[in-house]
């Protein structure tokens, strides 16, 4: 070969090999826009390996450079001059390592953690995307914090003898301790539990500082600890004095002129039925024969609004609140006591105003007509529920006859409601019997029985008869608008992924839209009392999409109506309460309300009602903690609730309380998760744990302050691996 043309083969080589690298350089910076790199990473991700290639590489990033597509930053990297793509989202910071940023897209944009900044969990945020290559999920980082969730939060103080502080929050979704100068301490204490503020966000390895607010308590007592995921949740300690003020100059006499504005119901048989250690009566039931041979069952509900009106700094503090919370040993009220323990309250042997919704009802449980308007009553009668179960069992006792009919007309009213698709799911709850102190002495399982049934089905009647008379008035773009308690059909994905693993067990599900409800309870019939039964309802719960208010009038997949509201709750409801103005408003013939503003209050109203329940399950899982921690080495029985890829939750069926077996604690294999499969398989023996198993565990540790558990599984008699190993023919001991 002449020398010219091994030149030209050569020439032609270096260019074949320079076109490809410039290329993968052009693609590299594309697929990451927004992220930089060092020269090495560059020549390692290209695969470049002789000095020559690497030469090439630095020419070529020359070359870019210079023709404005690629910049070199100050620290000797090189990024994309691309203009980086941006998207708000809310922070999910799942675990130390990485969070994801829900954008309201169908995925979620994973971050790692020291891609995020200065963010934590809840903030929302602006990200650039920074990889996003073929078949892999967007990766970003956190470019802006828009609005922070929170400035406040708990913690544990650990404090240094110099008086140097550092505070560990109590959030389990904040994987960082704040910094406290001496002067930020006040008079806490080490080992307090107490209210901080941020007073600077950390920056790179620096820890953000704070200052210490209020000492809530020694860690560990149980005032301290409720004290804590009240704060935790920003619930509100106590009324300002200027609501409660307002609230006792609110008078409680009821004039003649007031009781005959109404329908009068004093003369007729009522009562309520509550839960023995209740103070706010917001719903009694009225009683009477009809000469047809038909019944006349009223739904009374206490008349907030008559006390309560708008414009008022009570309104404004109970609309803030949204709902009252129930905390395992304390109520947080959204009214005033005056107002919910006493005149809104139905007490027995008292005349009370109220709200109503009134049935007449044959005895096949037929609806023959309904009225609905304020009314006022006279109980005759204060009943827990296991007083009144007590008459449904015995049939003896204090209106005996008309309990009874009641609950024979509630059966046939949910008998009715299952049969146009209502899904039956009946969750376990629990219960604690507590000491002076607060500490937990027993957990025990709520039941519910016909009397609570009875209840339950007459409020559900009651909430769907006014929701479907307001729609029924107007038409069209005349229309009333309304506050509605809507449940979307579940998610198609998730029913199937649920179907999939509910085969596992031998159960079909129909995962048609038609014919779910019906096939979820033929499964929950079928499950009762079966070791997987916790484990399905559960997920069949999470598969279900969640309640909410609106002003849409769409339906209610899980009560199967059309239509549906809150209208039975007012002392612990606002909706409830703007349920009343609005039906009172449009039986005055009223004209249909702004829908953007209350919109925007239903939207208020499910938010705050879900900070309720989370901080409801948080009181609940302390306690659960804490008497777990009062137990000995005791061996219990439990049912794997969820598979990760470091460690298998396992539900104790004692005690309804969940802890965590660490893999890593599982000495007898090594094993490995299988997501799709629901379950974690040895390597070595092919032992395997999945959703739904039951299995028997002891406690390992307690964290109280995270409401945290762990577990160990009880040993199998199998030996762990490095015992087998040494114990091998030809190896020394």
């Amino acid at each position: 070969m002449s020398k010219k043309k091994f030149k030209e083969r050569k020439e032609k080589r270096h260019k074949e090999v320079s076109t490809s690298l410039k290329k993968m350089l052009l693609s590299l910076f594309d697929e990451s826009a927004g992220a930089s790199f060092q020269f090495r990473q560059l020549v390692r991700e290209l695969g470049a390996k002789s000095k020559a290639e690497n030469k090439e590489v630095f020419r070529l990033l020359d070359e870019l450079e210079e023709a404005g597509k690629i910049k070199q930053l100050a620290d000797g990297s090189y990024a994309s001059t691309k203009k980086i793509a941006t998207l708000e989202g809310v922070v999910d910071h799942v675990n130390p390592r990485f969070a994801y940023i829900n954008t309201g897209a169908e995925e979620d944009i994973y971050v790692r953690t020291q891609d995020l900044g200065t963010a934590l969990h809840g903030d929302t945020v602006r990200i650039s995307i920074i990889s996003q290559r073929k078949g892999q999920k967007a990766e970003g980082r956190v470019e802006e914090i828009l609005k922070r969730n929170r400035t406040r939060f708990v913690g544990r103080l650990d404090l240094t003898p110099n008086r140097f502080a550092f505070v560990i929050p109590d959030f389990k979704k904040i994987y960082q301790d704040f910094f406290i100068y001496q002067e930020n301490v006040g008079k806490a204490q080490h080992n307090d539990k107490v209210l901080f503020e941020v007073t600077r966000w950390g920056d790179g390895d620096k820890a953000p500082e704070a200052k210490v607010i209020e000492i809530l308590g020694k860690t560990g007592e149980n005032e301290a600890e409720i004290h804590s995921i009240m704060a935790e949740f920003d619930l509100p300690f106590r009324f300002p004095p200027h609501v409660l003020t307002e609230s006792e100059k609110i008078s409680e006499h009821i004039s003649e002129k007031e009781v005959s504005a109404r329908r009068d119901f004093r003369a007729i048989t009522t009562f309520t039925i509550d839960p023995e250690d209740a103070k706010d009566f917001d719903d009694a039931l009225s009683f009477r024969k009809l000469e047809n041979g038909h019944v006349e069952v009223g739904v009374h509900i206490a008349d907030v609004t008559h006390y309560v009106k708008e414009g008022t700094s009570l309104d404004e503090d109970a609309f803030d609140r949204a709902t009252s919370v129930y905390l395992v040993d304390r109520t947080v009220p959204m009214l005033p006591e005056r107002l919910s323990n006493n005149l809104c309250s139905l007490r027995p042997k008292e005349t009370k105003l109220t709200f109503a919704a009134v049935f007449e009802i044959d005895q096949r449980g037929k609806i023959h007509s309904e009225w609905f308007g304020r009314t006022v009553i006279h109980s005759d009668h204060r009943f827990s529920y296991e007083q009144a179960q007590e008459v449904l069992e015995s049939k003896q006792g204090m209106f005996a006859e008309e309990l009874t009919i009641l609950n024979d007309l509630a059966h046939k009213l949910r008998k009715e409601r299952f049969a146009r698709g209502a899904v039956n799911f009946e969750t376990a709850e629990v219960k604690f019997k507590l000491d002076e102190k607060g500490k937990p002495l027993a957990v025990i399982p709520k039941v519910r029985k016909d009397a609570h049934k009875l209840i339950e089905e007459f409020m559900l009647l009651a909430n769907r008869a006014v929701a479907t008379y307001v729609h029924k008035m107007g038409k069209g773009s005349d229309r009333n608008t309304f506050i509605y308690r809507t449940h979307d059909l579940p998610d198609a994905d998730r029913v199937n992924d649920f179907a999939e693993f509910a085969k596992q067990f031998g159960h079909k599900v129909n995962t048609e839209e038609k014919g779910i409800s019906r096939s979820l309870n033929k499964l929950m019939d079928e499950i009762e009392g079966k070791p997987e039964q916790n484990v399905l309802q559960s997920l069949a719960v999470r598969a279900m999409a969640k309640a909410k208010y609106t002003t849409e009038p769409k339906g209610h997949f899980g009560l199967a109506f059309d239509h549906y509201t809150h209208f039975t709750s007012p002392i612990r409801r606002y909706p409830d309460m703007m349920v009343h103005r609005l039906l009172q408003h449009y039986l005055d013939h009223g004209k249909p309300v702004n829908k953007t503003t209350y919109e925007s209050k239903c939207v208020h109203s499910s938010e705050r009602e879900k900070r309720a329940a989370d901080a409801e399950r948080a009181s609940i899982r302390y306690k659960q903690v804490e008497f777990m921690s009062l137990q000995t080495d005791k061996l219990y029985r439990g049912i794997i609730t969820g598979v990760t890829d470091f460690g298998i939750f396992v539900e104790i069926i004692e005690t309804k309380c969940e802890g965590m077996v660490r893999l890593a604690d599982m000495k007898d294999d090594f094993y490995e998760w299988e997501e799709r499969n629901y379950r974690v398989i040895g390597r070595r023996r092919k032992k395997v744990y999945r959703l739904g198993d039951e299995v028997e565990v002891r406690v390992k540790k307690t964290d109280i302050d995270r409401r945290l558990m762990d577990l160990i599984m009880e040993s199998s008699g199998e030996m762990p691996l490095w015992e087998e190993k040494s114990r091998r023919p030809g190896r020394r001991r």
